[in-house]
């Protein structure tokens, strides 16, 4: 395990790196959360076929804020320096929620440093997140205490940084499905049945995609990766070290 601040475009970013295997994986975290939440999830799992690398973008875990306000494109901007100057080859992307449209902005950029995508719990345009109050929800406790506790910024600043997060969410993304119709790379939509993200919305996705794959997790939420770590990991693997195009009798979309 190699835990570390690197430079990233002027800014000390707290970059994480585990596994075992071989093959590169970046994972991206969601919005208001940390890296540190999937690869302790599924370091033991994917990380025995893949080398995990994850790392907290600006506001949050254990990366400060900064004044600038928070927007997409800036943090593909930081998903890119990370693959370059830390992973140093392409990688497959895992992203889930806000890292998730980071992940698709990366391959719409820069395509040459993506390998396959995995996108759990993510929207391409802003509506595509339905209405809700978390309220006292215990997934919104485990992020707000998560952040009080590796914050270097501390945990009267998760105002500041949520303020941001509600900012860029309401307003972006804005793809088109012309525009997912760009992502090359071979995609796994995977989300839970109860999403925040309304599933038509998420069947929208997955149809725009050239070379999408979708997985509907039974009985699990946004937070799917926490929930079912396990079976998200097993599908996440299959995925990455499948054959593609996929074997399949009675194709339709793949004919």
């Amino acid at each position: 395990m190699t835990a570390r601040y690197v430079d990233i475009g002027g800014h000390p970013t707290w970059v994480d790196q585990r596994g075992t295997g071989q093959a590169p994986v970046l994972l991206l975290h969601g919005g208001l959360s940390d890296g540190e939440i999937l690869l302790d999830g599924w370091e033991a799992s994917l990380g025995a076929t893949h080398s995990l690398t994850a790392f907290d973008r600006r506001g949050h875990g254990r990366t400060a804020d900064t004044e600038a306000a928070f927007h997409y494109d800036d943090m593909a901007t930081e998903t890119i320096a990370v693959l370059e100057s830390v992973v140093g080859t392409p990688a497959h992307l895992v992203g889930w929620s806000d890292g998730g449209i980071v992940a698709i902005a990366v391959a719409m950029r820069r395509p040459d440093l993506v390998q396959r995508l995995v996108l759990i719990g993510t929207n391409f345009h802003h509506d595509g997140a339905l209405p809700v109050d978390l309220g006292d929800d215990p997934g919104l406790a485990l992020i707000v205490s998560r952040y009080a506790a590796l914050s270097p910024d501390g945990g009267e600043h998760f105002s500041v940084v949520a303020g941001k997060f509600m900012q860029m969410s309401t307003t972006e993304p804005t793809w088109t499905t012309d525009d997912i119709a760009t992502v090359q790379a071979a995609t796994l939509v995977l989300v839970g049945d109860d999403d925040l993200i309304a599933l038509e919305h998420t069947c929208t996705l997955y149809q725009a995609l050239p070379q999408g794959q979708l997985a509907v997790v039974p009985g699990a939420s946004h937070t799917v990766p926490i929930e079912r770590a396990d079976e998200t990991a097993a599908i996440i693997d299959r995925f990455l070290t499948a054959e593609l195009p996929p074997t399949t009798m009675m194709a339709v979309r793949r004919r």
